[in-house]
């Protein structure tokens, strides 16, 4: 086969596996799940199987133990994170217009200055923006904690992808062993290497972010839930749990977390900087010890390709696409360097015939 041929084959095999995904995506998602939770779990399978555990039993321990810790993470912290949740819900428009008046209040002899006789105006029209702002972002909540279950089907989760994880456990090293054989012999060298970067890249981060994610969501929580504001816990764990994007957990906890502090302990400085210190040394600790350690640097995924990433397969497909993007951000990511790598070292690009700079 050329490699015309090679290359039309392999176009026409993304074409159908994308058309797949955006054709069953609706009941792809226990599946996926299912999968996902294979690969992550599939490391301690294979310990167990080296200490003599047969890899069926050492599956379906894996799952149920993963099963009961995740029921019962949930029983402890659904009441109280749903609690939260709606309270603040309720409570954000106050919060907003709280806000406002302290701006207002305290920027307007500056804004004076700045703006002379169109500051009335002004302020009525950051003031209806921030209204309408709350009031959409309020809305936007509502619908999406009353249409959680619409969206994700719980018992779909809870049923279908522990029994998927389990096969998918079972059938691991078989299943990997089969797709290897289909490999083009002349490829098969080639195919394996990138294969074995995509793995890691996968692993590597997946893997070490999420315990990334676990670590801060419960620093975040404990630690604003210590300084009195409201609704710390609830903000610390969605700040750590955003922290799988980086920078987009921290920030976003930041500046929600001092929003909420200032409506609620102004004039009191105090509680205020120990937030700021608070995400400080969150980041310090997610930088320099959380991540060489759990993460390492050989991932090679840039934080704007995997928002990117996030953000389009996520309009494409729906929670499905979120759930694959990140593998698939890691895997376009490992072949493009290839790819460029290939060009590198091509006649194309080493030709001494042109120009040189």
């Amino acid at each position: 086969m050329t490699i015309e041929r090679q290359i039309a084959f392999w176009i026409a095999a993304l074409a159908v596996l994308i058309a797949a995904l955006w054709l069953l995506s609706p009941v792809m998602l226990p599946f996926v799940a299912g999968i996902a939770l294979a690969y992550l779990l599939n490391p301690l399978a294979r310990r167990l199987e080296r200490l003599g555990v047969h890899r069926a039993v050492a599956g379906l321990v894996i799952i149920v133990l993963v099963l009961a810790a995740l029921i019962v993470l949930l029983l402890l912290l659904v009441p109280v994170l749903a609690g939260q949740l709606s309270a603040f819900i309720d409570r954000l428009p106050s919060y907003v217009t709280r806000l406002q008046s302290l701006i207002a209040d305290s920027g307007h002899e500056w804004l004076t200055k700045i703006l002379g006789e169109r500051l009335p105006d002004a302020s009525k029209s950051v003031g209806d923006l921030m209204t309408q702002g709350a009031g959409w972002l309020a809305a936007f909540l509502r619908s999406l904690w009353s249409g959680g279950q619409a969206l994700i089907s719980i018992l779909s989760l809870m049923v279908v992808t522990p029994v998927v994880a389990f096969y998918m456990l079972c059938d691991w090293d078989r299943m990997i062993a089969t797709m290897d054989g289909w490999i083009p012999r002349r490829q098969r060298k080639t195919v394996r290497g990138l294969a074995r970067e995509i793995d890691a890249a996968i692993a590597g981060f997946v893997r070490g972010q999420t315990s990334i994610c676990l670590i801060l969501g419960v620093f975040y929580a404990v630690a604003l839930a210590l300084t009195g504001l409201n609704f710390g816990f609830l903000i610390g764990f969605m700040a750590g749990l955003l922290s799988f994007i980086p920078y987009v957990g921290s920030l976003t906890g930041l500046v929600v977390s001092l929003g909420v502090a200032v409506a609620q302990f102004w004039p009191n400085w105090t509680p205020i900087i120990a937030i700021l210190v608070i995400f400080l040394v969150g980041q310090l600790l997610e930088g320099y010890v959380l991540a060489p350690k759990l993460v390492g640097k050989r991932v090679g995924l840039h934080p704007v390709w995997l928002m990117f990433a996030l953000f389009a397969f996520g309009y494409l497909f729906g929670f499905v696409g979120l759930l694959v993007a990140v593998p698939l951000a890691a895997a376009i990511g490992v072949l493009v360097r290839f790819a460029l790598r290939q060009y590198r070292a091509s006649p194309l690009y080493q030709d001494q015939g042109g120009e040189t700079s």
